[in-house]
């Protein structure tokens, strides 16, 4: 680490919601200086939901930046946790995931963080290491660290509370689970959403109880979507995965609302603070926004693809979009006997994110937002032939090869 102190904590501040304390970083980077050590940043991961965008991707860009300064990161998977499930936000209680489940979920998240961290510098445990070692008197001690109250005061327990909506016992023990993480990493910082408060806050408590400095809390903004109004969400259709195809998501960053392009280079970009603000000038001045953007795209892309898979990226967009033109180099679809309409092949274009489900192609359909060889058709039953064309929505095309 070559950075000073101020350096260092301006840079793993950009973008940051709420810090719990920039005081106790501050001082926990002066340890790390004077004794020539890395601090432990701690991310849990629920492996329910292993289909990372880049809503999901701000933490894990945090980190990252925080390992290009010297640290060291330790992502959890809740192997443990997972078969309870977070209860942060649900009306109701979540059926537990099977062990084979979790596993499987671990795995894709594994592939998946690795596209954003430093895989050298990264740590990967799994929670039942130490979890499911405790006795029962362990559970009991873990269990008196807090009270029923304290639960309660979070939202969603308060809201099934009221609306006579069963709570499991074993609920109340996932933020307790989750802060027994902490412990046994003795970690110094914990990331998260603002929707995570509770959650990572307890960690810091259950660490006091158990004599250990507490970890720093640190909580990232929410980022919202493609329609700049909701939470990024694959159910909302306003994502941008990060395994979609790099021409996908460079004209997906293309389409986000203007007001949105510092919030994205802060969130979902590793640009420095600097670099940062001149953006913010330069659009005070009246530079124009899509510029900006195109700058924006070219480096979200760049982050997720090879330096020739995100010139190709460029070349696409210009050419279906500028110039309203079917571009080279498209993405293909192995066309074998048994396929003669476009039905045959749904299944293929689910399976590589071309689109979500059946009825959202028969909606584009009806729509007008699908066309062959640049004609609209009107029906899901439409006949494909080898080197044909398909335009899915404004930004997809696919090729139908032999």
């Amino acid at each position: 680490m070559n950075k000073t102190i101020d350096e260092q904590l301006r840079i793993i501040m950009k973008g940051v919601d709420t810090i719990v304390s920039e005081e106790s970083l501050r001082k926990k980077l002066e340890k790390c200086e004077k004794e020539n050590k890395k601090l432990t940043i701690k991310l849990g991961l629920d492996p329910s939901a292993p289909d990372i965008h880049l809503g999901h991707a701000v933490v894990l860009r945090k980190i990252k930046q925080m390992q290009d300064l010297g640290h060291k990161a330790v992502i959890i998977i809740g192997d443990f946790t997972g078969k309870i499930g977070d209860p942060t936000g649900k009306a109701k209680g979540r059926k537990a995931l099977t062990d084979e489940q979790v596993k499987a979920n671990a795995e894709t998240y594994k592939e998946q963080i690795f596209k954003v961290l430093d895989k050298d510098k990264t740590e990967i445990r799994f929670n039942s290491e130490w979890l499911s070692k405790l006795a029962f008197d362990d559970v009991l001690n873990l269990a008196a660290t807090t009270t029923v109250a304290r639960m309660m005061e979070r939202d969603d327990f308060q809201k099934r509370f009221k609306n006579n909506v069963p709570i499991g016992i074993h609920e109340f023990f996932y933020p307790l689970m989750q802060a027994y993480d902490s412990v046994a990493l003795e970690a110094d910082i914990e990331l998260g959403g603002t929707d995570q408060t509770f959650n990572i806050l307890m960690g810091r408590t259950l660490q006091k109880a158990k004599g250990q400095e507490e970890q720093v809390a640190m909580f990232m903004p929410i980022l919202e979507g493609l329609d700049g109004i909701e939470k990024m969400s694959k159910s909302l259709g306003n994502y941008i995965g990060v395994s979609e195809p790099a021409n996908v998501m460079f004209k997906k960053v293309m389409e986000i609302p203007d007001n949105l392009i510092i919030k994205y280079f802060e969130l979902a970009t590793d640009e420095h603070p600097d670099i940062v603000d001149k953006i913010k000038e330069q659009l005070k001045n009246g530079k124009n926004p899509r510029d900006v953007k195109f700058e924006l795209a070219k480096i979200i892309t760049g982050l997720y693809h090879s330096d020739e898979e995100a010139k190709e990226s460029i070349k696409f967009y210009d050419a279906a979009f500028s110039k309203k033109s079917i571009p080279e180099n498209i993405p293909e679809i192995k066309m074998n006997d048994s396929i003669k309409h476009l039905e045959d092949i749904i299944q293929l274009l689910i399976d590589e994110n071309f689109i979500q489900s059946k009825s959202e192609i028969r909606r584009l359909i009806s729509q007008g937002g699908v066309q062959i060889n640049g004609e609209k058709i009107n029906e899901i039953s439409a006949i494909l032939n080898n080197g044909d064309v398909i335009k899915i929505g404004k930004k997809k095309f696919v090729k139908i090869v032999l």
